[in-house]
């Protein structure tokens, strides 16, 4: 009887550690997953506004129209970048939150 009680304890032990690496493994990759999906919205972001400035260059008349639109899409370009860096910023906040209240 006390031997299978022990065997139990064991196993109960054995499923604890194994979901413990689970959780820490898990933790690991967010930080790294969060990167890409950031990443992956700022080449979004810069390809639709190097798309947009296409469009709209080789919808100018003037030089000067050129200019302007072309400086209006690298401002919207950087505005993009810095939101999705800023989101980034977030994603790594609450990640971190999420990791130091497993441990």
């Amino acid at each position: 009887m006390n031997e299978n009680r022990i065997q139990q304890v064991l196993e109960i032990e054995k499923q604890a550690q194994e979901i413990h690496e689970a959780a820490i493994r898990e933790a690991q990759q967010l930080p790294i997953l969060a990167e890409q999906e950031s990443q992956a919205v700022i080449e979004k972001a810069r390809v639709a506004a190097q798309q947009e400035a296409r469009e709209l260059i080789a919808n100018a008349q003037a030089t000067e129209e050129t200019a302007r639109i072309l400086a209006a899409a690298e401002g919207k370009n950087n505005q993009v970048e810095a939101l999705a860096m800023s989101n980034f910023d977030r994603a790594v906040n609450y990640i971190l939150d999420r990791v130091t209240g497993i441990e």
